[in-house]
């Protein structure tokens, strides 16, 4: 099945995944790069043995040896993780969902994803349909319906991520490697039944504009008829890239890809979305210290990058076990949502500053002449052209100063008589020469320390 991708999800550019599982309880896990680039350079059994990510602690703590299984050793002592699922669901009672929306409308973001279920099978949702091998494995409270609506209040969509492919409370434990984790998925009917049955009711509860799977699915299930029944439900509704892993075809609906912990895009032009978390984990993990979180520039820097190459951002938030969002992880969104505010128009409802076809487009990447990095997109809605300037003002600049860089060549009428530049956030005109193939602008006040400022090139 194929069909126009909904513009609002091309138009959105800015997401928030939630990560909010009962290994938020214990909330450790060892702090160092992503799996994947511990597969990359040792292996994918030390990947899954020093996993950062705090919500596969379940897994890591069934491998013998590994820092999970060393830590709970020493910290918690025969205590099941049953103990601190019964902990988790227990606290959901004070949790304030308006807090958490009001926050990601701060921050700037257009979509809310939330795990519903994660890989322990714990879902936050009091389904009709319970776990068939675990009691008390479901929220009493309904966590999802709770935050859709709020989400939905604060002008947003709302999305569910549910792990099709792997439930740990159907067995598959220890995965130590890459092939005993595709092993995992449960290949039963009766976690066919299970998953789709939990598929079609978030689909009919919450009318999610997001469906967001993972890890793959049974290799038997009719794909197609899941996706059908969502989209004649949620018509404008847009479906992830990861239902595919355990398919008997290729030809899996999708919308958009989804690479982790990486910022770069597929060649084809398909749409994409980056996601991570802010730190080396998307669960909350107590190890980590400040320096391990991605500062505000980084931030900004990589919302400005991955829209300028037609992806999306969904940056993941990691709530403690009792449901706050640490403040070193709410800072940086007040901070993110501050500068998008300014630089909106540069980023919402904008497309990559290219034309077709492909093997015709000038470049979408530049740098200024004293060497910061530009990245350019448009407006379909009036034609103007924003030039994003990364990086702080230059040392010793007293306010007043001029940037120059290459314009694509497609720019067009960039330079022409009557084009006005102007900085976001000021709607002064500036002064500007165009020469051979670059634009000169005369600026006035860039705060210094800002991480990126935008120039609009209005056509004439």
């Amino acid at each position: 099945m194929t069909r126009p991708l909904p513009p609002w999800f091309d138009d959105a550019k800015f997401g928030i995944f939630v990560h909010w599982t009962a290994a938020a309880v214990p909330a450790f896990a060892p702090v160092g790069p992503s799996p994947f680039d511990i597969a990359e350079h040792e292996g994918w059994e030390a990947a899954f043995a020093r996993t950062p990510y705090v919500e596969w602690y379940l897994n890591s703590l069934s491998i013998e040896g590994s820092p999970v299984a060393e830590y709970h050793a020493e910290h918690h002592p025969d205590t099941p993780y049953d103990a601190f699922v019964a902990e988790f669901l227990a606290g959901h009672a004070g949790w304030d969902p308006a807090a958490w929306a009001r926050l990601f409308r701060a921050a700037g973001a257009k979509y809310v994803v939330l795990v519903t279920k994660h890989h322990d099978g714990v879902t936050l949702w009091p389904s009709e349909i319970p776990n068939p091998n675990k009691e008390n494995w479901a929220s009493p409270r309904d966590c999802v319906g709770d935050l859709a609506a709020a989400v939905r209040a604060e002008g947003m969509r709302f999305g569910t991520y549910y792990s099709g492919g792997l439930d740990w409370s159907f067995g598959g434990l220890p995965i130590t490697d890459f092939g005993s984790m595709i092993g995992a998925i449960p290949q039963t009917d009766e976690y066919l039944a299970y998953a789709d049955a939990h598929w079609r009711e978030l689909i009919d509860r919450y009318q999610p504009s997001v469906l967001w799977n993972d890890i793959g699915y049974p290799s038997n299930a009719d794909l197609g008829a899941l996706h059908d029944y969502y989209l004649e439900r949620v018509p404008d509704g847009v479906v992830n890239d990861r239902f595919k892993w355990a398919a008997p075809t290729d030809e899996v609906h999708s919308d958009f890809l989804t690479p982790e912990y990486s910022t770069v895009g597929p060649p084809d032009g398909r749409k994409w979305e980056s996601t991570r978390g802010m730190g080396t984990s998307f669960g909350y993990n107590r190890m980590e210290d400040p320096a391990d979180y991605l500062s505000v520039d980084d931030l900004v820097r990589m919302v400005i990058d991955v829209t300028a190459h037609g992806g999306n951002v969904l940056l993941n938030v990691g709530p403690m076990g009792d449901g706050r969002i640490p403040w070193t992880q709410a800072e940086r969104l007040l901070a993110l949502g501050a500068w998008l505010d300014t630089n909106s128009d540069a980023i919402y409802d904008t497309r990559p500053w290219t034309s077709a076809p492909a093997d015709q487009c000038g470049p979408t990447d530049g740098t200024t002449a004293d060497g910061r990095d530009v990245r350019f997109t448009w407006s379909p809605t009036d034609g103007s052209v924003f030039a994003t300037v990364i990086g702080a003002r230059p040392a010793g600049d007293t306010g007043n100063a001029v940037v120059t860089f290459e314009v694509p060549d497609h720019v067009g009428a960039a330079g022409a008589n009557g084009t006005v530049v102007t900085r976001l956030g000021h709607g002064r005109p500036l002064v500007w020469e165009r020469t051979d193939e670059c634009l000169t602008v005369h600026l006035t006040d860039v705060p210094a320390g800002d991480p990126a400022f935008v120039l609009r090139i209005a056509p004439a």
